[in-house]
C-alpha cells in the first residue's frame, strides 16, 4: 500500500500545516494486516502521542505546491483514519495514495497541507 508522507510544523491548536511525499506501508501499527479501506493515514510522533491516535479521523486539505511544480490542490478536503505510525517523523501525516489524490495532483509532487484532528 502506497501512502504520501505529509511532515507538519508544529502548531498551538488543533489545525496544523504539512508538506508531503510517498512511502510504502506493509501492515499498520493499530490494525496489523486487517483492511481499513482506502482513506488512511499514518501518523508522526507528535500526532502519534503512544497510540492514541488509533482510529482516531483527520480533515487534511491541500493548500499549495511546495516544489516548482504547477499548483496540485483540487480545493477538496478529505477525511482519513490514522491507522499507522511514523516512527522518527516529529509532526507528520502519511495519507494513502486514494487519499491524497483526491487533495492533489500526484505529480504535483511535495505538497503543502492543513489539517484538522
Amino acid at each position: 500500500m502506497n501512502l504520501f508522507c505529509m511532515l507538519k510544523k508544529p502548531d498551538t491548536n488543533q489545525h496544523s500545516q504539512s508538506l508531503s511525499l510517498m512511502f510504502l506501508l506493509t501492515a499498520s501499527a493499530c490494525y496489523n494486516y486487517t483492511q481499513e479501506g482506502v482513506m488512511i493515514a499514518a501518523a508522526g510522533d507528535a500526532i502519534w502521542n503512544n497510540g492514541a491516535a488509533c482510529g482516531k479521523f483527520v480533515t487534511v486539505k491541500c493548500t499549495g505546491p511546495r516544489n516548482l511544480a504547477p499548483p496540485p490542490c483540487t480545493n477538496e478536503n478529505v477525511t482519513v483514519k490514522i491507522i499507522d505510525h511514523c516512527p522518527g517523523c516529529p509532526f507528520t501525516l502519511d495519507l494513502s495514495k486514494e487519499a491524497f489524490t483526491k487533495i492533489a495532483n500526484p505529480m504535483g509532487g511535495i505538497i503543502n497541507i492543513d489539517y484538522y484532528l
